[in-house]
Parts: C-alpha cells; structure tokens; sequence
C-alpha cells in the first residue's frame, strides 16, 4: 500500500505534529544555529551563501547545494540592482517568517488557504547613514504591515491566527526587540 501524505497549504501536517511532539519530548531539539558568509563583490553588491546548520541536534546535510542571495543598491543608492538591498532584505525577512507562521499556523488548525500576501512597508531616513545626523536613527523608523487572506476560515479565525503568527514570528521578534549582537575584526 502507497504511503499518502496528508498536506494543507503546502505542509505535511503529520511531520509539523511530530516536530512539535518531538521538542516536547526532548526541549534541545528546538535548538538551532543558522550561519550566513557575506562576500563584498565591489560597490553595493555582496553575495551571502547559506548552506551547513545546526538543528534537531545535528549539523543538516540536506543542503548539497548552497542557497546564494545577492545585495545589491538600486543606482539611486550608486547600485547597479544586481539584488535587493540589505533593508530590502529585512523586509523579505519578515514577509517569508510572517508566510511560514502563517501557512504553518493554519494547517495545524485545519484552516485552508486559498492565497496570503503580505504587503511591507519601511520608512527610512537616510542622514544617519550618510553621516549627517546623530539625531536620526540609522534603520527602519516604522515599518507597516497589511495582511490579505483568502480563505473558507471566518474573519474571526484569521484574525485570531494572525495575531497568533504575529507573536511567535523569529524576525517580528527581532524586529521589536532589540538582539545581542557580538562584533568584533579579525
């Protein structure tokens, strides 16, 4: 007999019910170390490869082939738009956590999505990075978030799940409350 796989929105249920059972049992398999290594390739243009991890208690092997994103500036910024730039990023950051929670989030509770968007905002002022104000603050001053969901779930439900995602989301946590972030030049 053919092993079927239950999916909803994309998510092997029974395999999102076992991790959660799994962290349960054993709480330092919810511990995790992802790595980035940044190159400068001249200008505003970087690459950053991803590939080893640390999670479940092991280094993962499954990605045989490093995921690359490039950075780049648009030519406004001295660019030449070979990716989005690094605050660019932190908004896809956002979305694609906000995506994951959501789907994820969703499927647990037999909500089915039929499409999820989420539009993102960031407002910036720049005169801190160009060296013109100790006043202004170098990042994002306020970012606004507005999520769309088609689904057969009442708005009550949605709701609930987005405030849910919202409160569980890595990068929202991120983005609300400050990290330790240890530098140093080797």
């Amino acid at each position: 007999m053919e092993n079927v796989v239950k999916k909803r929105n994309g998510v092997n249920v029974e395999q999102l019910v076992g991790t959660i059972e799994a962290v349960k049992k054993d709480p330092e398999v919810a511990d995790f170390k992802f790595r980035a290594k940044t190159e400068w390739l001249g200008g505003g243009r970087s690459k950053t490869t991803f590939q080893p991890f640390y999670g479940a208690k092991e280094t993962d092997k499954s990605r045989t082939t490093p995921i690359v994103i490039e950075g780049d500036e648009p030519p406004v910024l001295l660019g030449e738009n070979h990716g989005a730039n690094a605050v660019e990023a932190v908004l896809h950051a956002l979305g694609s956590c906000l995506s994951v929670g959501f789907a994820y989030n969703a499927a647990a509770r037999d909500i089915d999505l039929d499409s999820l968007t989420f539009d993102i905002e960031g407002k910036l002022d720049l005169h801190a990075f160009l060296g013109l104000s100790e006043q202004t603050r170098p990042g994002y001053e306020h970012i606004n978030l507005k999520c769309r969901v088609k689904s057969d779930a009442s708005r009550d439900e949605l709701k609930e799940l987005f405030d849910y995602v919202q409160n569980t989301s890595p990068v929202l946590d991120m983005l609300r409350n400050p990290v330790k972030v240890d530098a140093e030049m080797l």
